[in-house]
């Protein structure tokens, strides 16, 4: 995923198209052409940490040597925030000399892999026309998602409207759900991963049967085959850089369990109170984008049942001094909790997020012994 300013993309485009129209209407590219999929490593930004897709046209006769990147976004958009929280947010393709694209990541240190396209020349042609098309017209934009539709999944239609049929399909690891595929991308990047673990819903503990990672698809088309032949030729590494895994003193499971034994270890009803609270604003969250968002992957999200809105109301009644309600939404939420716990009991996360049950469970079970009802002993 690439950030463009708008003034980059009507340049980009206008340079394209200014290229275009200077060979007339169409450029036909020579018997020597090469298509081919670039698959970039990932980095240590959010915006890298899953790496990104483009396709190249190279044509040294025509003077050709052009990257289709179908991962451009503009921050100056209306209501950006509002737009990307809700799912309506367009992103688009640019086309870049491969000059450009490659000292970029470069400059970012981050790996680059080439898989040039085994197929015929008419085919090259068509696809190097479908590329220009989409972008003239404005097919190439799109609305994103975060499986369903990305920079890799745009490059796996065009390639395969282009071959005439679904030739590039998963054919690993389609055993593993989406959540377990996520996981290995966030190593050195531990509140990154707590977040999306709990805020992700149902759709990424489905199995993994799509293509929406680069690496994925470069894994795939070192198998796929095309008219009884490999589809892509031998991978080759254009830029070699090893993404070493960052050190942070507070983005790590250490801190994370240290403030979770701290808030137990204090054991005052003002610091649970404050905790629960948080847990249940967090929650609250969760249930608005679920049903604001269309991102998929947010909605259906069992992660309220641990984030509870519910324990609002221990803080509300605590101070109305209730403590037969307290105690009965206590054990509610307990209830809840237990619930929770068989739902991801076989889920990728659910180590991650066993620390914050446990948690919840101590904090809870001491307003429930707190608040019980006494029995009287009669003498």
């Amino acid at each position: 995923m690439n950030f463009i300013s708008i003034k980059n993309k009507i340049f980009f485009l206008f340079l394209f198209l200014t290229i275009v129209t200077s060979y007339g209407q169409t450029i036909s590219l020579s018997k020597d052409a090469h298509v081919s999929v670039l698959s970039c490593g990932t980095g240590n930004e959010v915006y890298s940490l899953f790496g990104h897709t483009a396709l190249r046209v190279q044509d040294s006769l025509n003077g050709i040597d052009l990257v289709y990147n179908y991962g451009a976004f503009d921050f100056n958009t209306p209501n950006f925030i509002m737009k990307f929280t809700k799912g309506d947010l367009q992103y688009f393709a640019v086309v870049n000399s491969f000059s450009d694209f490659i000292n970029q990541y470069h400059y970012e240190k981050r790996s680059v892999y080439e898989q040039e396209l085994d197929i015929a020349t008419e085919l090259k042609q068509q696809l190097f026309d479908n590329l220009n098309t989409s972008l003239v017209s404005g097919e190439s934009n799109y609305t994103y998602k975060f499986i369903d539709k990305n920079c890799t999944s745009m490059v796996v239609d065009i390639v395969n409207k282009t071959l005439g049929s679904t030739v590039i399909t998963k054919k690993e690891d389609t055993n593993l759900t989406y959540r377990s595929i996520l996981y290995p991308y966030f190593d050195g990047h531990f509140y990154e991963k707590l977040g999306t673990s709990i805020i992700f819903g149902t759709k990424v503990d489905q199995k993994g049967t799509q293509i929406f990672l680069p690496l994925e698809l470069k894994k795939s088309l070192e198998t796929i085959t095309f008219r009884n032949q490999i589809l892509a030729k031998e991978s080759k590494t254009l830029l070699d850089y090893k993404n070493e895994v960052p050190f942070s003193w507070w983005n790590n499971t250490y801190t994370y369990l240290i403030l979770l034994l701290l808030i137990i270890s204090v054991n005052k009803k003002s610091t649970s109170l404050f905790y629960l609270s948080l847990m249940a604003v967090i929650g609250l969250f969760f249930g608005f984008v679920g049903f604001y968002s269309q991102h998929l992957e947010l909605g259906y999200n069992y992660n309220i049942l641990l984030f509870n809105p519910a324990l609002l109301g221990l803080l509300y009644l605590f101070w109305t001094k209730n403590r037969q309600a307290l105690y009965i939404l206590a054990l509610l939420n307990l209830l809840c909790l237990v619930v929770y716990f068989l739902i991801i009991i076989n889920k990728a996360h659910l180590i991650l997020v066993l620390p914050l049950i446990i948690t919840n469970a101590i904090l809870i079970s001491r307003i429930l012994i707190e608040n019980r009802k006494r029995i009287p002993v009669i003498i």
